[in-house]
């Protein structure tokens, strides 16, 4: 196959995701990198840590302003609304933020022990993202939340007076002996709550996690499914759009931090065990950062990097459709090249054999995955390893 000349890398938009590794406890589901809370949390020193480790970044910001910011864990709202306006300042004084920047933060319903949803937003957090994963007792039990049901409708209406311009609501589906009518009522009560955004999704056992080595009993795959085709049904008549396999929103109301994930966009990772992603189109390179993971090493470090890599060329095409196929939108021809320094000829042969199998169609500036091949993504990917 003759590929033509590869275009150039081009600056894509910047975020910076922010890591706060602290949870009261660790949940038996959760891989991510969070520690349960011993004792009082190092507020100040950790907020100071987080501003050395973007002054640490900087070279790489390559005179771009920040157009979304994500503050992640673990349990942010375990820290208080002074020490995340910190933050947010530090981080705004270092890198012009830009006029209409979109401020995440998670907050889990039973954890508000510092301050209300007002004192964040006062802080300057504009978006909200609530992790109440379902509203049954027994569920919650089971997925060794603190928070019941009543404090998570609490909490959905707090962020809705609070000004907040959107507001998240994570839900889980496949819980552990979860029935098909429980799962919908979950979205019942989810979208009475009136959340612009909903994250709907399945529970998925991963490795070094209490559920792994003590799996608990979970639907089976036609229960799976069926929860899964009529959840989707349901939703779209409340309104909600998918617009990734897993988030769905009203109109207008589409996470612009994760989207600039699943667009291969860049993003500033600070924090313990961040992940960043950054395109140096002069080098003609794409790096992936790390930094250091656990907080006592964190906390004691000058440099925080842990680990630093390059996205070699013959993996880009791969990496770039793994992140873009999350997302219902066609896929621009443009932007696959201007984000992987690519010719799109790069996938002519494996696009031509996803279409022989009706995974996806063609048009001269666009593809398109069809309702086939958002249901088989990973076979439509082993055509690009």
């Amino acid at each position: 196959m003759s590929v033509n000349v590869s275009p150039q890398l081009t600056l894509p938009p910047l975020s910076l995701y922010i890591h706060m590794p602290w949870c009261v406890q660790k949940c038996p589901y959760c891989d991510f990198n969070s520690h349960g809370q011993n004792g009082e949390l190092p507020q100040k020193a950790y907020v100071d840590a987080l501003l050395t480790d973007l002054r640490q970044d900087l070279h790489l910001v390559q005179g771009r302003k920040l157009h979304t910011i994500f503050i992640g864990g673990g349990t942010p709202s375990l820290f208080d609304a002074n020490q995340i306006k910190r933050i947010l300042d530090g981080a705004n004084a270092l890198i012009p933020f830009s006029d209409d920047i979109e401020i995440t933060m998670e907050a889990n319903p039973g954890t508000l022990e510092h301050d209300d949803f007002s004192a964040y937003r006062a802080a300057g957090v504009t978006r909200l993202s609530i992790g109440v994963q379902s509203f049954s007792k027994d569920k919650l039990n089971l997925l060794g939340r603190i928070h019941d049901q009543n404090e998570a409708q609490i909490a959905a209406q707090k962020a809705s007076q609070a000004g907040y311009l959107s507001f998240n609501l994570d839900l889980m589906h496949g819980l552990p002996n979860q029935s098909f009518a429980e799962a919908m009522a979950d979205i019942d009560t989810a979208s009475s709550l009136n959340p612009p955004h909903l994250s709907w999704y399945q529970l998925t056992i991963e490795p070094n996690t209490l559920f792994h080595s003590k799996p608990p009993q979970l639907p089976d795959d036609e229960d799976l499914w069926q929860i899964y085709e009529q959840g989707q049904q349901k939703l779209a008549a409340l309104g909600y759009e998918q617009y990734e396999i897993s988030a769905y929103a009203k109109p207008g109301y589409q996470c612009r931090h994760n989207l600039n994930y699943w667009q291969f966009g860049d993003y500033l990772g600070i924090g313990c065990g961040a992940h960043g992603k950054v395109t140096l189109p002069k080098e003609n390179r794409i790096i992936r950062t790390v930094k250091i993971k656990h907080p006592k090493g964190y906390l004691a470090a000058d440099n925080y990097n842990f680990e630093q890599t390059e996205v070699a060329e013959e993996d880009r095409a791969l990496e770039y459709l793994m992140n873009r196929l999350r997302l219902m939108t066609p896929i621009p021809k443009q932007e696959f090249e201007a984000r992987t320094g690519l010719h799109r000829d790069t996938l002519k042969d494996g696009m031509e054999k996803a279409k022989q199998r009706g995974l996806l169609t063609e048009s001269a500036e666009h593809w398109q995955l069809t309702s086939k091949g958002h249901m088989f993504v990973n076979d439509l990917l082993t055509q690009f390893c």
